[in-house]
């Protein structure tokens, strides 16, 4: 019987031992996945202040030298955004 158990426990070791790098990967998947889901998310809505910025200025909400230094910023802050979703594609 003792030697039962001992099979038993050295297979749930190799089948630890086996499956655990290939969850690991299905787990830093997962969070890529993640991880790109929200810069798409981010990426999105920064396209949109850039949009809703430029109609301010188009309908006279803001002056041309607020509308470059907002636009300026936003536009940085996409391009960041954009630098992110590529390092992750490339991985």
């Amino acid at each position: 019987m003792l030697q039962y158990l001992l099979v038993l426990v050295v297979l749930a070791i190799a089948l630890y031992a086996i499956s655990a790098p290939l969850l690991s990967v299905r787990r830093a998947s997962a969070i890529a996945s993640d991880d790109v889901r929200a810069l798409e998310a981010a990426r999105d809505s920064k396209l949109q202040e850039i949009r809703d910025a430029e109609m301010d200025m188009r309908t006279g909400k803001l002056s041309d030298e607020d509308y470059r230094a907002i636009d300026g910023t936003l536009r940085g802050e996409a391009i960041e955004i954009l630098h992110q979703l590529d390092s992750i594609s490339k991985r």
